[in-house]
């Protein structure tokens, strides 16, 4: 008995479709793990960077530019790393803001390592940092859940906290200023699991700096 060719069509058709939709989600996988890895290699880079301007600020024993050169250079570079981001310009600028915030920790550290455990200090800073980063980063790459509803939160939160540092800067409040460290490590780490989850969002779009 002959077998109808539309049998043999539909199947031919369904095997199409799902060797497409194959194709297309192996595309997705690569190019979410291409941004994931220029993302984090832009990082590294950076970050050996403003390391290098930090051990060259301590070498040379340069003083603390003070709060407001701080502050205008860091949101200066911010604002053109921003505006460059597509471009690159946005490279240049974004290795000018890493440097010069390495620069102005330069000192900071310098003033732990002078205290009598300050090199223990700085070591547990250090190794907090990278434990709490690289454990949220993989716990974003590999859950399910969307952090994006944690934007208007964060955004208001570090605005408060920011507020309220400069406060305590200015005031000489110690309480406040170890509250508002404690408050930016809870941020922060929520800021981790926010923009680590929203790299694959900006899959397939053109943007040097994410």
């Amino acid at each position: 008995k002959a077998i109808p060719t539309e049998i043999f069509s539909g199947a031919s058709s369904t095997m199409e479709n799902r060797m497409t939709t194959m194709t297309r989600s192996e595309a997705s996988v690569l190019s979410t793990n291409k941004v994931i890895r220029n993302t984090y290699l832009l990082l590294s880079l950076t970050l050996a960077f403003s390391a290098l301007t930090a051990g060259l600020s301590m070498a040379m024993g340069l003083p603390h530019p003070g709060i407001i050169i701080t502050l205008v250079g860091y949101f200066g570079l911010l604002f053109l790393t921003s505006k460059f981001r597509n471009s690159g310009l946005g490279l240049l600028f974004v290795f000018a803001l890493t440097g010069f915030m390495g620069f102005t920790l330069g000192p900071i550290i310098s003033a732990y390592l002078s205290l009598p455990n300050g090199s223990q200090i700085v070591m547990q800073a250090m190794a907090g940092t990278a434990v709490i980063f690289l454990g949220l980063s993989a716990y974003a790459l590999t859950t399910k859940k969307d952090f994006s509803f944690m934007s208007g939160f964060l955004f208001v939160g570090i605005l408060v906290a920011f507020i309220a540092g400069l406060g305590a800067i200015f005031f000489q409040i110690p309480a406040l200023s170890l509250t508002v460290s404690a408050a930016f490590v809870l941020l922060m780490s929520g800021l981790i699991l926010y923009e680590t989850r929203s790299e694959e969002r900006r899959v397939g779009k053109e943007c040097l700096i994410t």
